[in-house]
């Protein structure tokens, strides 16, 4: 008897001699490519920015989750190339795609990177393939995207070719969790499908959690980040009021927190950043007017967590006035910390960026300090800020400014140095209390 496309494929993934293909090499494909390859499974990793690919071959990473001493590692097993040349994808018999998965300016999904990627894999892909995406998306996007691509190719799905979803759960900067140790979610719409992805990561991650299809698993990774986006939201809007009367909200978190059951603590901040809380709800908001449901809880979340910002420059102007008796034209002001969270040097989302935009708007001078971010990168929404570089630890830059406003409390900022220059300081995270320090001119906002 013939044996089934199914069963020549999962053979290949059973036995180890299947090769991978990772569509996009950014903080989810990256870290995907090099733990498959530290398995022993061959792996080709491919990207649009030759940059990147460069930047591989000569073993220097450009994410904090991948050392350059784990490029060198990898390539002494030879496992792992990385290419712009997307034909090699007629090599692979697991496609898996990590490209980004934007908003449009109307808050709107942004898929255009997965339809592209779909389309490319159309063209080259063969039989006895499977394609598991793990972009997040809003649930059906597998069903009614991914899978008719694909087919364009004249290829059956679940005959010749097969699909699935598998959350990326990426935590840039947690050094407790990694790709390979963070449980996988795996979601496909039949047996074999589901079958031939939990084995393919079941060989490269500790442990697989198998739900029954792809939309359950689309499902999941919304509601992981919808229900962190609700409760900062919560804690935020706990923040302004609690200010207003007076109470310390972090003392508040920290004493709710000795509860040992009932409770979980979430952390105010100045907004939302990174690819994930930001970002991810709206997916699921988009989704439900579809089916004439309104969300409002992800809708309120969004808007309380995007308007943080304001109160922040809020909270500036006030103590620009009491201190200075002035405004922000003209007044010199440091952000320190412009990562979306601390001890990481990702941009993506970064309420600071939105920030110094604001304050920038309000005429004032704007320099930003930050040992992870020499220089922003290019950003669709602030397209002008573009190379802008980070002044130094302790320079004349820093010194002459009028006001500090701590965005992202890196643990490698030098917070005594920041009080000792006497300068108002407008604390977002309690990076200077939380760290048992007192500063004379501290504003926690």
């Amino acid at each position: 008897m013939v044996a089934s496309s199914f069963e020549r494929l999962h053979g290949r993934i059973v036995s180890r001699t299947a090769t991978v293909g990772v569509i996009g090499l950014g903080y989810v494909g990256l870290p995907l490519a090099t733990t498959a390859a530290m398995h022993g499974v061959r792996t080709i990793g491919f990207d649009i920015d030759s940059e990147k690919i460069e930047k591989l071959k000569s073993f220097s990473s450009y994410i904090d989750a991948v050392k350059d001493s784990d490029l060198v590692e990898i390539a002494s097993n030879g496992k792992l190339t990385a290419t712009t040349d997307f034909t090699h994808l007629r090599e692979c018999d697991v496609i898996v795609i990590c490209v980004p998965t934007p908003l449009t300016q109307n808050r709107d999904p942004d898929i255009s990177f997965i339809q592209k990627s779909c389309e490319v894999i159309a063209r080259h892909i063969t039989r006895e393939t499977i394609v598991s995406l793990e972009s997040t998306s809003y649930p059906g996007t597998v069903k009614e995207v991914v899978a008719p691509i694909l087919e364009s190719s004249g290829l059956k799905i679940d005959e010749d070719i097969f699909v699935a979803f598998s959350p990326e759960r990426e935590d840039p900067g947690n050094a407790k969790f990694s790709t390979y140790t963070i449980p996988k979610i795996v979601g496909a719409d039949t047996a074999n499908a589901r079958a031939l992805a939990v084995e393919f990561y079941d060989s490269i991650v500790a442990k697989v959690i198998p739900v029954s299809s792809t939309m359950t698993a689309e499902a999941v990774k919304l509601t992981e980040n919808v229900f962190r986006s609700v409760n900062i939201a919560l804690v935020n809007e706990l923040k302004i009021i609690y200010t207003r009367m007076g109470i310390d909200i972090w003392e508040v978190i920290e004493a709710a927190s000795t509860k040992p059951f009932g409770f979980m603590p979430f952390y105010p901040g100045p907004g939302l950043g990174g690819h994930c809380i930001p970002i991810d709800p709206f997916y699921l908001s988009w989704k439900a007017r579809q089916y004439e449901i309104s969300t409002k809880f992800i809708e309120l979340a969004g808007e309380i967590n995007l308007g943080m910002t304001d109160y922040v420059v809020a909270r500036l102007r006030e103590g620009l006035d009491r201190e200075y008796g002035r405004g922000l034209k003209g007044t010199r002001i440091l952000v320190v910390g412009v990562a979306y969270k601390k001890n990481v040097g990702d941009v993506r989302e970064s309420p600071a960026v939105k920030i110094i935009s604001v304050l920038l708007s309000g005429g004032a001078k704007v320099e930003y300090h930050d040992p992870h971010v020499s220089q922003l990168p290019k950003m669709r929404a602030y397209p002008a800020m573009h190379g802008k570089q980070s002044v130094a630890a302790g320079s004349s830059a820093m010194r002459e400014c009028d006001a500090i406003v701590i965005v992202t409390d890196h643990d490698d900022i030098d917070y005594r140095n920041l009080i000792a220059m006497d300068k108002l300081i407008v604390d977002t995270r309690n990076a200077i209390e939380g760290r048992g320090l007192t500063c004379r001119k501290l504003i926690k906002a």
